[in-house]
């Protein structure tokens, strides 16, 4: 068992991708996946490629895979015996089919609220219950804050709201929201939260029990996995929906109810051999909570000196502007979004592709926060985003990059 956390080139060491000389810096579009991963589905589909239920020795396995996955994750999130999790194939798509179940139950006159920070995954499939007579609420970001405040939300709340739905930290701005006392103020009116944590989950501990949430999403496929998506939901949240599936699934059949066609069981193996690469992160000879807590506080201290190199760089240009509510790695993730008024963002990245970089420009999906801070949805902002096994000599290599463009 190691004695000490790992270093940055042994962690590397775990990732093909990584053995190339091309710098990984838009991560939050999709990280890279240590070789257990794609070995574990390679050996998963020569072996046990079969459907489910089937009752034979090969089915019986690739059930158990699949059923592993769900446990797996139900532990990651630290759902204990207050919810569930429902694999799908990305963020957006269960967040339709949450708002599909919801809008079968939520009435005319009924309000959801959307924060205008939001990635489209959780606000478009909440904004079309206006279909149906929900009465849609923005609650706004503040232009100079660059934050959705607990009082502006406080003001939108009232006996008639149904649904909250935000992002635990925006994709474009990097900001970590408080969610725990974004549910305490809810939950003071009956409103359930749905929590979108895809740009959190690569960086930080999820822990749903601590903030008391009633539905969190993130995507496996930025968090060193497969293509895949999580759905938590606190057990009381689904008792009130019922789930897309096939009429003669009872509702009370969770995650069957909402796993439409079934998840993709080959992304399940490779989900499972995740478990490897967080224990050994966490020091630790197998997985368990106590690991993946030691795991992420290593991927915190390392993450740290890679953003506050760069934003202080990004800080030092005349005419960039950093648009994040929060820059300090107390308050934010290595998700930095900036703008240039002489430079247009996709000449930006076009330059850095060059030098064999990649970071991205666009709106982020993050289109809604986009026109509101009054930035062109094209070509949007510049976003480099890092995580735990990127290294100094990659933001250096950046920051060269930038520095010959801007």
């Amino acid at each position: 068992m190691p004695t000490a956390p790992p270093t940055v080139d042994q962690i590397r060491a775990w990732f093909p991708a990584l053995q190339s000389s091309f710098a990984y810096l838009e991560n939050a579009g999709g990280s890279q996946v240590p070789g257990v991963v794609p070995e574990a589905i390679a050996r998963y589909m020569q072996t046990d490629y079969v459907q489910l239920g089937a009752g034979y020795s090969q089915s019986q396995r690739a059930t158990e895979t699949v059923d592993a996955a769900h446990a797996y994750i139900a532990e990651f999130v630290n759902a204990g015996d207050v919810g569930k999790v429902v694999l799908g194939p990305s963020t957006t798509a269960l967040c339709h089919i949450l708002a599909g179940a919801y809008s079968e139950i939520l009435k005319p006159g009924d309000e959801v609220i959307i924060a205008e920070t939001n990635h489209e995954a959780n606000a478009g499939p909440w904004a079309r219950l206006e279909r149906f007579g929900v009465v849609v609420r923005t609650w706004p970001v503040d232009p100079e804050t660059l934050l959705c405040s607990l009082a502006s939300l406080g003001e939108l709340l009232n006996e008639r709201t149904r649904i909250v739905a935000l992002p635990h930290v925006s994709n474009l701005l990097g900001h970590i929201v408080d969610v725990r006392a974004v549910c305490e103020l809810a939950h003071s009116v009956g409103a359930r939260v749905v929590a979108d944590g895809v740009a959190y989950a690569p960086h930080r501990l999820i822990d749903v029990q601590a903030w008391g949430v009633d539905w969190y999403v993130y995507s496996t496929y930025k968090v060193f996995g497969p293509h895949l998506a999580v759905l938590y939901g606190h057990n009381e949240a689904f008792e009130e929906i019922t789930g897309p599936n096939h009429f003669f699934i009872d509702r009370s059949s969770v995650p069957y109810k909402f796993e439409l066609g079934g998840v993709s069981h080959e992304a399940c193996a490779g989900l499972l051999a995740t478990q490897a690469y967080f224990a050994f992160l966490g020091s630790s000879d197998s997985f368990s909570r106590p690991a993946l807590v030691a795991a992420f506080d290593h991927i915190r201290s390392m993450e740290a000196p890679l953003q506050e190199r760069l934003v202080g760089y990004l800080r030092s240009k005349p005419g960039v502007r950093i648009i994040g509510a929060g820059t300090s790695e107390e308050n934010s993730v290595g998700t930095i979004s900036f703008i240039s008024d002489r430079v247009a963002s996709d000449a930006i990245t076009a330059h850095t592709d060059t030098r064999n970089v990649g970071i991205r420009y666009g709106h982020m999906y993050a289109y809604r926060l986009c026109q509101a801070l009054g930035i062109p949805v094209e070509p949007g902002v510049t976003r480099a985003s890092l995580v735990h096994y990127n290294i100094v000599a990659e933001i250096e290599r950046l920051i060269a990059a930038l520095d010959e463009v801007l």
